[in-house]
């Protein structure tokens, strides 16, 4: 009985599935869509295939603009996480909020994140026509430019091969629908698993470094 003790807490626990938060509004939410076909648990399918030990959180919210998104965040994030997904600012832009006001959210939002110990995808999104040129070109430079000052992963435009593609959307012609969200997954996919990639390595790391510490 003893050396069966020994051996069981000789073995090394279990890790934890890496836990990813997908962060956003309507469009990641899952917008009159069942469970099984929005973007969180496509994304988790599709990574489960791919070999990941992994856990999507559907924290977005249908409606939702950056400022409630910073608002909630801290709520999102009170049981952890290894990687924020953050899919918002298209109702910013639909409401005609001043883009410096969504840039600055979204700002404060990576910041807080990080601060949690989560890496940051950001998903981006493109002003309509009607957005006013000038404010469009705002609005459109955000998400690159923030990606290039804080280093982080970018998708350039979340709806790429959804907007104004047959079957891709509801009858609305913005929200995904299966076939759009399986669109989006299919392109966000290979980044997201790139930052996985990444933390396992963390994970390893960590690991082996305790391993081999040296007893006092």
């Amino acid at each position: 009985m003893l050396l069966a003790l020994l051996m069981a807490f000789a073995r090394p626990a279990a890790a934890e599935p890496l836990r990813v938060i997908a962060f956003g509004d309507s469009l990641s939410a899952g917008f009159q869509l069942p469970a099984d076909a929005a973007f969180p648990a496509q994304l988790e399918a599709r990574l489960k295939t791919d070999g990941f030990d992994v856990r999507v959180v559907n924290a977005s919210v249908s409606g939702d603009t950056t400022r409630g998104g910073l608002a909630r965040l801290s709520y999102a994030l009170r049981d952890g996480g290894d990687l924020l997904i953050l899919e918002l600012g298209a109702n910013d832009m639909l409401l005609g909020f001043d883009p410096a006001t969504t840039r600055d959210n979204l700002e404060k939002i990576v910041t807080q994140a990080q601060a949690k110990g989560l890496d940051v995808v950001l998903a981006g999104m493109l002003a309509s026509a009607n957005f006013g040129e000038e404010r469009q070109k705002a609005f459109d430079a955000i998400f690159p430019d923030l990606s290039a000052r804080r280093g982080l992963p970018l998708y350039p435009f979340f709806l790429a091969g959804v907007v104004g593609e047959t079957g891709m959307t509801l009858v609305d012609g913005l929200h995904p629908s299966r076939a759009g969200v399986a669109k989006i997954v299919a392109g966000v996919a290979p980044l997201v698993e790139k930052s996985l990639d990444s933390l396992q390595s963390k994970r390893r790391d960590a690991r082996d470094g305790v391993a081999i510490r040296p007893s006092p």
